[in-house]
């Protein structure tokens, strides 16, 4: 199936986790794919899947958070793979705290890396979309923007600031092709969660059938399926959209 036309696609946090799972599935589905990772130990792994699909790979590390990074590795995926047309901002950091212990060093961190990122990323290849006349940006924000979530203050309005962010760009870019939506995912099963699943009072299935009517943990591949849909030549006429993929946690 190629539902995406052998466009160049850029994920960000795609070494691990959604990220690594957002690559297959837009590999499977025709796009080639760079990678853009701080961590990048597992990225070749991942390059090794997409190109046994098919399609061409690239790693670049990158730190979101530093423009000369991004605009840098923007440029090498322009050079090497061709015109970006399609951008997943999904490279992201989730730290707990209570309110009162957050400092301007951790608030600024966390908006540094999801919002500000997300800036960057999206400003360094909305060029080549905007000559195309033909784009796709997919940002992940998170169910805890839209529900609110207690220890996690500075993350939830950061990931409000990236579904604000989706819809005003969606009116801006529209016009020129480019739809922009995003995706917040719920629990999802990932190295990050399994990391945390002792500080579940109950267990994760104790959490996850108070929380998620469909009674089960999400995983990387729910996101990615998802991603890949919106990413794709079938949803041009989708945008500024909030597609939840949560298993039911928060409902519109």
């Amino acid at each position: 199936m190629n539902r995406i036309n052998n466009r160049v696609a850029v994920v960000t946090g795609g070494a691990a986790g959604i990220g690594s799972a957002v690559c297959r599935f837009l590999a499977r589905d025709g796009a080639d794919v760079a990678i853009w990772d701080w961590n990048t130990d597992n990225a070749e792994a991942v390059a090794e899947e997409i190109r046994g699909y098919g399609r061409r790979a690239m790693i670049c590390k990158v730190n979101v958070a530093n423009q000369a990074d991004v605009l840098a590795a923007a440029k090498k995926v322009h050079n090497e793979l061709g015109p970006v047309g399609i951008l997943v901002n999904n490279a992201a950091i989730s730290p707990e705290k209570d309110f009162v212990e957050i400092s301007e060093e951790d608030w600024d961190r966390v908006f540094d890396i999801n919002l500000k990122g997300t800036f960057f990323c999206t400003q360094a290849v909305i060029n080549d979309m905007i000559d195309n006349q033909w784009g796709r940006v997919v940002n992940i924000s998170s169910s805890s923007a839209q529900s609110g979530a207690r220890r996690m203050v500075h993350y939830a309005a950061t990931k409000g600031g990236v579904i604000a962010f989706t819809k005003a760009l969606a009116q801006e870019v529209a016009p020129l092709g480019i739809t922009v939506n995003n995706v917040p995912p719920s629990t999802v099963y990932t190295d990050g969660l399994k990391s945390v699943e002792s500080r579940f009072p109950n267990g994760l299935q104790g959490y996850v059938d108070s929380t998620i009517p469909v009674k089960r943990v999400g995983q990387p591949e729910d996101i990615a399926n998802a991603v890949a849909f919106l990413a794709s030549e079938d949803s041009g006429f989708i945008t500024g959209v909030t597609l939840s993929v949560n298993g039911g946690r928060y409902m519109l």
